[in-house]
């Protein structure tokens, strides 16, 4: 049977380790980006190369979409 673990009420700096000073800094200065999902939004997309992969389909059907708009729209002013 697992035991149920609660958070402490208060903790002690000394038993939390050491701390490392800028442990994340190079993570940092690449530009990393965290972006908070919605609950329904994670769901769908449960993993990071999930989003990725389906903010890049947006991004290609958004180019396409554009380039077709404007060669409807040169065409239409040539007629």
């Amino acid at each position: 049977m697992a035991k149920h673990v609660e958070l402490r009420p208060e903790y002690k700096r000394e038993e939390l380790g050491v701390g490392v000073r800028g442990k994340y800094f190079e993570e940092y200065n690449k530009g990393t980006n965290l972006v908070l999902l919605s609950p329904d939004v994670a769901k769908a997309f449960p993993t990071e190369e999930a989003v990725n992969q389906a903010l890049r389909s947006l991004i290609e059907l958004a180019q396409r979409s554009a380039t077709q708009s404007k060669s409807a729209h040169v065409e239409t002013n040539q007629a």
